[in-house]
């Protein structure tokens, strides 16, 4: 697949389709390693370890039901 840059602001930036970030698991969250060896641009998703998904899960839950969590505390 050959792509083009676009312009974003002073930057440019590249697309990637759908298809593509559903394959490789990717989302907006997804933090990204970019690195070239020189010759060529490669990017790669950063996969956390398990500890840190669950974590981060656990965080998502507390935030989105504090409420209810702290009425049922009480």
């Amino acid at each position: 697949m050959r792509k083009r840059l676009s312009a974003i602001g002073n930057s440019l930036g590249i697309v990637i389709e759908k298809p593509i970030l559903e394959l490789l698991e990717i989302d907006r969250e997804t933090e990204l390693d970019m690195r070239t060896d020189g010759d060529r641009l490669i990017i790669s998703p950063v996969r956390k370890g398990k500890k840190e998904r669950v974590r981060a899960a656990l965080q998502r839950a507390l935030s989105a039901h504090d409420e209810s969590l702290r009425k049922l505390a009480r």
